[in-house]
């Protein structure tokens, strides 16, 4: 073979080496995700670390409330006022409250779902007031009427 064809055969494997070599070392990125020159002064973290929470995201709110007043108030009433409305057959008003509950909460957490909150909450609430036709959330269904006989 002439020498030219080692050398032009070489110069490729060479390459194929040099990037072997290379790609089993990690790479870090600067913010804006370009890649910089690496320094060992901080530790590298693994790609498949957990994201940390975004200053964005809400924590929780005591005792399980949601932080938004709109909302709460909402909760606080819904069991009472579903009961006087007369919406929902008795049994299932618990589960439906824990089901908007959780609904509330885990779109409280999330920042975009976060904003509306307060205007969902109003809206639930003047419907819920509609749907009462002026009764109060106190107000005892009315018993069943007996006809007097035995």
């Amino acid at each position: 073979m002439p020498a030219y064809g080692r050398t032009a055969l070489a110069c490729p494997v060479v390459a194929v080496l040099l990037l072997a070599g290379c790609a089993s070392h990690p790479q870090r990125t600067s913010p804006t995700g370009a890649p910089t020159a690496t320094s060992h002064s901080a530790p590298l973290i693994p790609r498949s670390a957990p994201e940390p929470a975004t200053s964005g995201q809400a924590p929780p709110a005591p005792n399980g409330m949601v932080g938004i007043a709109s909302c709460d108030q909402y909760l606080s009433t819904y069991k009472a006022c579903h009961r006087a409305a007369g919406i929902f057959a008795p049994d299932q008003i618990d589960a439906r409250y824990e089901l908007m509950h959780d609904s509330l909460l885990r779109d409280a957490r999330d920042p975009a779902k976060r904003a509306t909150l307060d205007q969902r909450c109003r809206a639930l609430s003047t419907q819920l007031q509609q749907a009462l036709h002026g009764k109060s959330c106190n107000a005892l269904p009315a018993p069943v009427a007996s006809s007097g006989k035995p």
